[in-house]
């Protein structure tokens, strides 16, 4: 009964924001979870998360960041039924822009199986709609709800933003092996690698070791496939912007006397580099809600 009534509200509030216009819904969405967030034990998460990567950082400026976190969460949900309409480059208003667009037009040419590398920064759901529009459509490797009925759900939800046929491959044993069969199809697959992964490697981030998953490193070495990273960053309600930033050929990038867990490791920190340097430059950007070092650190 408890999984009915989680898929039910969660499409009744899906339904309720598609009937208010985007940019409305953004700004209610994002008012609503800035009030509740405060009081929910993921906040006490963050400013865990946030004291260890902004040490020096005053107490004001992380509850500052803190509620923008969850503002922004209230937002990207509230977003979720008007991605598919947004209009592309608008002059004001709702909509997205693509910055380095040229960037994805390089990666199709090379005719090689990419992998799209970001984090839970901005509206993250954007990414997947706007590089199938470029052609680039990509399967996403993601970690699933514990509600299989919201997991299916919000599946069916994102395959009518992107508008192709993708498959969706859960974390785990046999979502990997599907996402391996749909890479040496020549398939994309679209990975968020900015949650701690328990059975990873370990590299730094923010100065501290964590755990960290190697797929996007390894699959790239092993498929000859390209890493093209991005993020996605809000300039208003329901108004955003994909900075499509690199687009990497992992043989390039590693010295080939190394083995190959040496690579993976050095990919893995070079990938863990850049979303430091994107949270750092957009600390609110980010989903700060995850627990990202070991469990000793959320005593």
């Amino acid at each position: 009964m408890k999984t009915h009534l989680e898929a039910w509200s969660l499409r009744g509030l899906l339904w309720c924001f598609g009937k208010l216009s985007p940019g409305f819904a953004s700004t209610l969405g994002g008012r609503v979870a800035r009030y509740i967030g405060r009081f929910l034990p993921s906040s006490r998460v963050a400013m865990v998360n946030l004291q260890r990567a902004f040490p020096a950082m005053s107490a004001v400026e992380r509850n500052t960041i803190l509620a923008n976190c969850w503002e922004n969460l209230g937002r990207t949900f509230a977003e979720l039924p008007h991605l598919a309409t947004l209009p592309a480059h608008p002059d004001n208003g709702p909509g997205w822009y693509v910055l380095n667009e040229h960037i994805l037009h390089h990666a199709r040419m090379q005719q090689r199986p990419i992998l799209f590398f970001s984090g839970h920064l901005g509206n993250w759901e954007l990414m997947p709609l706007v590089v199938a529009r470029y052609g680039l459509a990509f399967s996403p490797f993601y970690r699933a709800p514990n509600n299989p009925l919201v997991d299916r759900l919000l599946c069916h939800l994102r395959r009518k933003l992107i508008n192709e046929p993708v498959q969706f491959f859960p974390k785990g044993k046999e979502g990997a092996l599907e996402a391996i069969r749909h890479l040496a199809k020549g398939g994309h697959l679209g990975v968020l690698g900015d949650q701690k992964m328990n059975d990873g490697i370990e590299v730094s981030f923010f100065g501290h070791p964590t755990m960290t998953a190697p797929a996007t490193a390894a699959l790239a070495l092993r498929f000859n496939a390209l890493i093209v990273t991005g993020r996605v960053w809000r300039d208003g309600p329901a108004r955003l912007t994909l900075e499509v930033c690199s687009c990497l050929d992992p043989h390039m990038m590693v010295p080939p006397s190394s083995s190959r867990q040496e690579k993976i490791r050095h990919l893995t920190q070079h990938l863990n580099d850049q979303l430091e340097s994107w949270i750092t430059e957009r600390p609110s950007d980010w989903l700060w809600l995850h627990r990202r070092w070991e469990k000793k650190y959320y005593r």
